[in-house]
């Protein structure tokens, strides 16, 4: 059963992120590139977020987290991380690393895509990219949202799975706009970035340009990543589909 209070955590966390980071008056701090601002943000998500993950199924021996699916996370914090780093340096403004956070919410439940989600963006951040880490509280959306998605029957048909992804882009914008716009000035070098810098040079303010880029690229960037995952669920046995309601 998922466990609502670290679930809390994991939203506490979150807007932790955005508040400290001083609104769009004062997040300069956070922009200079030196240690201490850069541990002043990270550190207290980074004892924050991954118990708190962990624990969104407490016990862990039940049905909803099995041992089957806690074995697929290192793939899906490999694939994301491998994807995210590819899509970064091709300049693409989408991001497309969500695709595996995704199938794990749809074939193991909402507990444990918001688990994928956050530990993954966890292990990108600590070993490669720390400018992840502020973002483990959408990831973990999506994946709760994408296993949401599957119990609700809409990964049963091409149509209702393609509003999934819409609808939980549509959300994952929403969320990831504050950090981008508050805590990274609009954008980390990646092609969403240079969308920031463009609809700013538009008249757009930092708040306005980040979250118009986010609702430009989110939805369009989950609506594809629930399709590739409708894809994938349609080529596994029947039996299996049928089990998973999808």
């Amino acid at each position: 059963m998922f466990n609502i209070r670290p679930a809390l955590v994991i939203a506490g966390t979150y807007a932790w992120a955005v508040l400290t980071a001083g609104g769009p008056t004062n997040y300069s701090g956070y922009l200079d590139g030196s240690a201490d601002t850069q541990a002043a943000l990270s550190l207290p998500l980074t004892l924050g977020l991954p118990p708190s993950a962990l624990f969104c199924s407490w016990p862990p021996t039940s049905p909803r987290l099995a041992i089957s699916t806690l074995a697929l996370i290192p793939f899906a914090a490999a694939f994301k991380i491998i994807v995210g780093q590819l899509i970064g340096f091709s300049g693409i403004p989408l991001y497309l690393d969500s695709v595996a956070t995704v199938l794990i919410g749809v074939l193991a439940g909402p507990a444990a895509g918001a688990m994928t989600g956050a530990v993954t963006n966890l292990a990108w951040g600590l070993t490669i990219n720390p400018t992840t880490i502020p973002f483990a509280a959408g990831a973990a959306a999506i994946g709760f949202l994408a296993g949401c998605s599957r119990r609700a029957g809409l990964m049963s048909k091409l149509w209702t799975a393609l509003l999934a992804g819409l609808g939980t882009g549509l959300i994952a914008g929403f969320l990831g706009a504050p950090i981008a716009a508050f805590v990274f000035g609009g954008g980390q070098g990646v092609g969403t970035g240079s969308v920031v810098a463009a609809l700013q040079a538009a008249g757009q303010s930092l708040l306005g340009a980040t979250t118009l880029q986010s609702l430009l690229s989110d939805p369009l960037d989950k609506t594809v990543a629930f399709l590739l995952v409708w894809i994938i669920v349609r080529g596994l046995p029947n039996r299996v589909r049928i089990a998973l309601g999808a």
